[in-house]
């Protein structure tokens, strides 16, 4: 059994999370030897898949090689990880390698669960089913949209947790907003079905949200979730409840189905010492480091902190932990911590987005002025923010340690 040299830190995932955490540490020590282990060759920019499908994006710009973004002087480590054995303080690797650190972090991600859904791997990308949560998939979204004219076109949203919550109702937003310009709406039944009893999670966005629920006339399904898909027949069963908790079963007809997967953590993470009881890295809340082994902190989409699953809590989050881990390093006291913030700008139309901006339990926490930008109502202001300062800011700032509006909050 071999084993890489050791490092000081090992980050495991180079997604928004592992990057984005060591562009942090060096920002605040550049004489700090880190590894990041990272399988992919290649990093998505998750957040524009929605303009993808909603005809706004270009695909291939959501999309840049793993070499060019992983930070200079930080080692790439391009295998799997298959476990963690903290007590040993290592890493275990696919390849039967395993590398040892002082620190780590873990930020791999979470899991689509595809095959949750009875037919749904066998139909999609084909038969009108489709979903902006793939890359390969988010263009087909825009071709079945440009091409329907008239029939049914249904939406779904599975059980939390899932990364961008408003993502499934972003996906009818922007495809109704098409449909209504090319005087087409009239024509097509829109059904959003949602697992969860209420259409948003956040109180106060929900009224400017239900404005455009009924300016489509879509047809909100609560307490619905999708359980089953034949997509040659191309019907779509639901396992609906009632508010006694009765659940039955309801078949329906489409001609277009947007599907939001059910989601997962990982299995190396669920199945590892690192895990709570749900299969999440087990964390602090505000300083994300691990309830039970102090030299290990957890960000993005693995860990337990109960925000949403978001990139721009990512972005919040990553701050938060370069800051602890030096402090402990250091042997300092850790005095940054997490809010829980969150943010959803959610496509209600093309050129307009409500905000939401959200922290634990909801309590809103807005970047800007009201004056400036209410994130309670539709603006071309949130559009502008979403669709032109966004990208440049995930790619040059945030993913390269630059703190804009991010500075971690210190007691």
């Amino acid at each position: 059994m071999t084993q890489h040299a050791k490092h000081q830190i090992v980050i495991v995932g180079g997604g928004a999370g592992g990057i984005s955490a060591a562009a942090s540490l060096l920002k605040r020590d550049k004489s700090l030897d880190i590894a990041i282990i990272e399988p992919a060759e290649t990093h998505y920019y998750q957040p524009g898949w929605t303009l993808v499908g909603g005809g706004v994006f270009d695909q291939a710009k959501t999309r840049r090689s793993m070499s060019s973004l992983i930070p200079k002087g930080v080692k790439w480590i391009n295998s799997a990880v298959s476990g963690f054995d903290p007590d040993n303080n290592e890493v275990s690797l696919a390849d039967g390698e395993h590398v040892a650190y002082e620190y780590l972090v873990v930020s791999p991600g979470l899991k689509l669960c595809w095959d949750k859904v009875e037919g749904l791997e066998q139909t999609l990308g084909k038969n009108g089913v489709t979903s902006n949560y793939r890359f390969d998939l988010a263009p087909y979204t825009w071709k079945l949209v440009q091409e329907l004219k008239s029939g049914t076109a249904l939406f779904t949203q599975p059980p939390m947790p899932i990364k961008c919550a408003g993502a499934p109702q972003k996906a009818m937003y922007l495809s109704c907003s098409h449909w209504l310009k090319h005087g087409h709406l009239k024509d097509i039944h829109v059904g959003f079905h949602n697992a969860g009893g209420v259409l948003f999670g956040v109180q106060e966005y929900v009224p400017a949200l239900m404005e455009y629920i009924e300016k489509y006339d879509a047809k909100l399904c609560l307490n619905q979730n999708l359980i089953a898909i034949d997509g040659e027949q191309k019907t779509a069963t639901f396992k609906v409840t009632d508010a006694d908790e009765n659940a039955r079963e309801e078949t329906r007809e489409f001609d277009m189905i947007h599907v939001c997967p059910p989601q997962a953590s990982l299995d190396f993470v669920a199945n590892s010492p690192l895990a709570d009881q749900a299969g999440w890295v087990e964390v602090d809340q505000e300083t994300l480091q691990h309830k039970r082994y102090p030299n290990i902190w957890g960000l993005g989409d693995a860990c337990s902190a109960p925000n949403a699953k978001t990139a721009a809590a990512v972005r919040q989050q990553a701050p938060v932990v370069a800051a602890n881990l030096i402090a402990t390093l250091n042997k300092q006291d850790q005095t940054a911590y997490y809010t829980g913030y969150g943010s959803c700008p959610l496509t209600v139309e093309r050129g307009k987005i409500v905000l939401a901006e959200f922290g634990y339990g909801g309590a809103l926490e807005p970047s800007f002025p009201k004056w400036l930008l209410d994130g309670t109502k539709a603006t071309r202001r949130a559009w502008f923010l979403k669709e032109t300062l966004l990208p440049p800011i995930y790619f040059d700032a945030m993913l390269k340690g630059r703190e804009w509006l991010a500075k971690p909050k210190t007691r």
